[in-house]
């Protein structure tokens, strides 16, 4: 007789690793589905099924796309205050004869953002790297009051030095200089050191902003940033684009052998909007501190140097919904002409595809621009992935030649209005980031931004469908893959 023996230990681990398994595998398609895009949820349905142990993690780590809950409170209590404070407030005289759907458009942006649209504003395109720096320096030496500085990325180098000189000539004469600086974004630059030297040494207040310090009870999913860039001097003038305070190279080796360059937008305000930046700045004090500090003067209604009706509008996982992704849809629908988009990175949502795809439908000529040499491989890879649906459809798609990186951030439609500020138009701006931007109505204002494009469109190539259609297998497989990796948030 044989005798078969069971070891019934090893038994009981494979059933209790088979039922945890089955078990996680049901709870995610309840869990993860919920208020998630399609796309989303079947990226991380992907991933748990198929690497399950990474998929968890990974999940666990950066699956929740929203601030902490008390984060969102404090955004929502702040909106109110700002709603009720700028309520009965004249924000200059508008100009005439807006389009209906921009008025909508401008309604939208104040439920969302809280913010106004205010008339009377000049607004001045700065398309020189240096050259915005610099400027930003000089208003900053005639700050008599304070000085707000936001910066995704902000470091003491020898490209910035000015701006840290007119800082630090700032506190020295008794100027109030608070500084916010994004912590991930930072914290492994080579300057990060000095830079937070530099600003203690200076006397400025600065914070750092979504700190990742979960020693100090401060956390969040890691790869939720704040990606805004912007200055307010006294309340009377503001810088709001896609530029950070840095060297064009950002001073990392692997660009300087590389031997990347940064092509950046600025653009200086004066008038009532300015103090919708401020309040801005203000939101994401209080967010980072809890301090809440005096800016009834700068509700100001003296009119700036132009006449340029501008709104503020503020983004982010802080919000309910993807205030910068409903701005541009609704550009997008509402242009009869032309569409002009300038986009370092490039990876829209079903819902921005279709209306780009049905504008060129409608006939109306659309151009993108983006750059030719990426800086991140996967969102690199993910937005090549979609250039030829762009093409077939008929968007002409303008490459910016390497070793240049085009960083700026603009869209104008037809000859009257047009956003720039921090956003890109793709997933991690839309829901990931904390991003401004700014609404601008004012053919004068077009002509410059026209101006702007024209110099990078002559520093550009043109894609075709072509050439295209010619690339390797390879780049193909990559491309495709990493579409499918950006839809994980």
């Amino acid at each position: 007789m044989i005798s078969i023996s069971v070891d019934w230990t090893w038994t009981w681990w494979i059933v209790l690793v088979l039922a945890f398994d089955i078990s996680v595998r049901i709870l995610a398609v309840f869990i993860i589905p919920r208020n998630r895009r399609p796309t989303a949820a079947m990226a991380w349905l992907l991933a748990i099924y198929f690497i399950p142990v990474i998929g968890i993690l990974l999940f666990l780590l950066i699956g929740n796309p929203r601030l902490p809950r008390k984060r969102r409170k404090q955004q929502e209590a702040i909106n109110r205050a700002f709603r009720e404070a700028s309520e009965d407030l004249d924000f200059g005289t508008l100009r005439p004869d807006a389009p209906v759907w921009f008025e909508q458009l401008v309604g939208l942006n104040r439920k969302l953002g809280a913010l106004p649209m205010a008339g009377d504003n000049g607004a001045q395109i700065i398309s020189d790297y240096q050259g915005s720096l610099d400027t930003m320096a000089a208003e900053i030496d005639r700050a008599s009051r304070y000085v707000h500085v936001e910066f995704y990325i902000l470091q003491s180098d020898g490209a910035t030095d000015e701006f840290f000189s007119a800082l630090e000539r700032a506190t020295a004469r008794g100027v109030t200089v608070r500084v916010l600086l994004d912590h991930w974004a930072n914290r492994w630059k080579p300057n990060y050191k000095a830079t937070i030297s530099r600003l203690e040494r200076m006397g400025a207040q600065w914070r750092l902003m979504l700190p990742v310090q979960p020693l100090k009870g401060k956390y969040q999913r890691p790869d939720l940033r704040n990606h805004r860039k912007l200055v307010v001097i006294d309340g009377v003038v503001g810088f709001i684009g896609s530029q950070n305070v840095t060297d064009r190279s950002y001073n990392l080796k692997t660009n300087l052998r590389r031997g990347l360059q940064w092509v950046d937008m600025m653009v200086r305000v004066d008038g009532p909007v300015v103090a919708s930046l401020s309040a801005v700045f203000v939101s994401d004090w209080y967010g980072e501190t809890g301090e809440v500090f005096a800016v009834e003067s700068d509700f100001s209604t003296d009119a700036g140097t132009g006449d340029l009706d501008c709104q503020i509008v503020p983004s982010g996982p802080g919000f309910e919904y993807e205030n910068n992704l409903k701005l541009f849809l609704s550009l997008i629908f509402g242009a009869t002409r032309k569409i002009v988009m300038v986009s370092p990175y490039f990876v829209p949502d079903e819902g921005l595809l279709l209306a780009i795809q049905t504008a060129c439908h409608r006939g109306v000529e659309v151009e993108l621009f983006v750059s030719e040499e990426g800086d991140q491989a996967m969102v690199y890879h993910a937005q090549r992935s979609y250039y030829e649906q762009l093409l077939a459809t008929g968007v002409k798609i303008w490459m910016y030649k390497k070793p240049y990186i085009l960083h700026s951030k603009s869209m104008s439609i037809d000859d009257e209005v047009a956003v720039v500020g921090s956003s890109n138009m793709d997933m991690r701006s839309f829901g990931l980031n904390l991003e401004v931007t700014m609404l601008v109505r004012g053919a004068e204002f077009v002509d410059q931004l026209r101006n702007v494009e024209d110099l990078y469109r002559g520093m550009s190539r043109e894609l075709t469908i072509e050439e295209w259609e010619k690339r390797p297998i390879r780049s193909v497989i990559l491309d495709n893959l990493a579409r499918l990796t950006s839809a994980l948030q």
